[in-house]
């Protein structure tokens, strides 16, 4: 499996990813709990959160300002303004039972340790993970994995917008929401890749 150049992504059709509908905002205590009761009967869950990004040097986020969790059919996203409603989201995302994969956990780990006392708890980093399975030197991110899986280009055009503000717009939802998708479906190719 070959690393895609930029150029040779930017070629490639648009992913499109998970359907709006099948997008979940969470902001109230009711949908906080049947969200969390349903990604609690999955094994394995893409990850990802979303940061309001800083532009003045110096500046430190007080991110995140989304968190985002995959199952195969839907993608609930939980906006942490209205984390009172959803302090339950502990349960899963600490679960050693639950395995959580994503690009660039790293940071994800950090900021909500900080902002949260959250402790991110099994997890896989796929950028090593699809840089171990494609024999590629350099390291992989979600565009260049979604590249290399699907032949299709992950857009990136929400990324450096404003995640802290609510109602998110449908571009952010649907950017954020592919984000923790793709994860779960590319460390979902690998298995099955491996397996054959």
């Amino acid at each position: 499996m070959r690393r895609p150049t930029k150029e040779q992504i930017r070629e490639l059709p648009l992913y499109e990813g998970i359907a709006l509908e099948n997008i979940i905002v969470v902001t109230n205590t009711a949908d906080a709990i049947s969200a969390i009761a349903e990604l609690k009967t999955h094994s394995c869950l893409g990850f990802d959160t979303e940061s309001k990004p800083c532009f003045i040097k110096g500046e430190v986020s007080d991110g995140p300002h989304l968190i985002q969790i995959a199952t195969q059919s839907k993608v609930f996203l939980f906006p942490t303004q209205f984390y009172e409603h959803f302090t339950d989201i502990s349960d899963v995302l600490s679960d050693p039972m639950i395995k959580k994969v994503g690009f660039g956990l790293k940071e994800d780990r950090k900021i909500l340790m900080r902002k949260f006392g959250i402790k991110l708890v099994n997890t896989e980093e796929l950028s090593s993970k699809v840089m171990r399975f494609a024999r590629v030197k350099q390291r992989v991110g979600a565009r260049v994995a979604v590249a290399m899986f699907f032949n299709q280009r992950l857009s990136k055009s929400a990324q450096q917008s404003n995640w802290s503000i609510f109602p998110l717009h449908n571009h952010q939802k649907k950017y954020a929401a592919n984000d923790a998708h793709t994860a779960l479906l590319i460390e979902l190719e690998i298995e099955r890749q491996s397996q054959q």
